[in-house]
């Protein structure tokens, strides 16, 4: 089982936290693309359970990934158990999860800025988010750990980060996407 370690904020100074980022990796810019679905009954979305599907074009280079996250197992960050499995055709994808009932919750688009590197001999993600319909830029830092046990010790080295990165307690926030461009698109 992989659980996703991750912590996200918003971020105040966003071309001082790029500088600093390219300090640590290359930088690398994707555009996102995803569609997550549910059932009609809105099962997963109850469960606090997410499928989705990401269509990924870096730097004209096109991925797609489906991704299946459980419920969080760490509600101070929302950190969740995830499998993820990559495929050759998103559009014929997303066409058989709508064969099997599964209807679209919502999609939308995600540019990304990915910087990987490893602070204490653990391998982090970080990528600094705007989603278009959304005001400001994001900041996610994420490690891919085995074990209930190895998330606060995850979440202490990405914290440690967002302290280098001038990333305060007051900006994190567990408020998805999702829920954010929803509530947009809702208003």
């Amino acid at each position: 089982m992989s659980i996703e370690a991750e912590l996200k904020a918003r971020v105040r100074n966003p071309e001082r936290v790029r500088d600093l980022l390219q300090r640590h990796a290359r930088e690398e810019v994707s555009t996102y693309s995803d569609t997550y679905f549910d059932t009609a009954g809105r099962e997963l979305t109850r469960d606090g359970r997410e499928l989705r599907v990401r269509a990924v074009d870096s730097g004209g280079v096109a991925s797609t990934v489906l991704t299946y996250k459980s419920p969080s197992v760490d509600e101070g960050s929302g950190s969740k158990p995830e499998t993820e499995t990559t495929v050759a055709d998103a559009d014929a994808l997303r066409a058989i999860l709508n064969g099997l009932g599964f209807e679209v919750l919502i999609a939308f688009e995600k540019h990304c800025m990915n910087y990987r590197f490893t602070v204490a001999d653990r391998p982090l993600l970080a990528t600094l988010v705007q989603v278009p319909e959304l005001a400001g830029t994001y900041l996610e830092i994420e490690s891919i750990v085995t074990s209930d046990a190895e998330i606060a010790p995850a979440l202490e080295t990405i914290r440690a980060v967002f302290s280098e990165l001038g990333i305060e307690h007051e900006d994190e926030t567990t408020e998805t996407y999702t829920e954010a461009v929803s509530a947009i698109r809702s208003a």
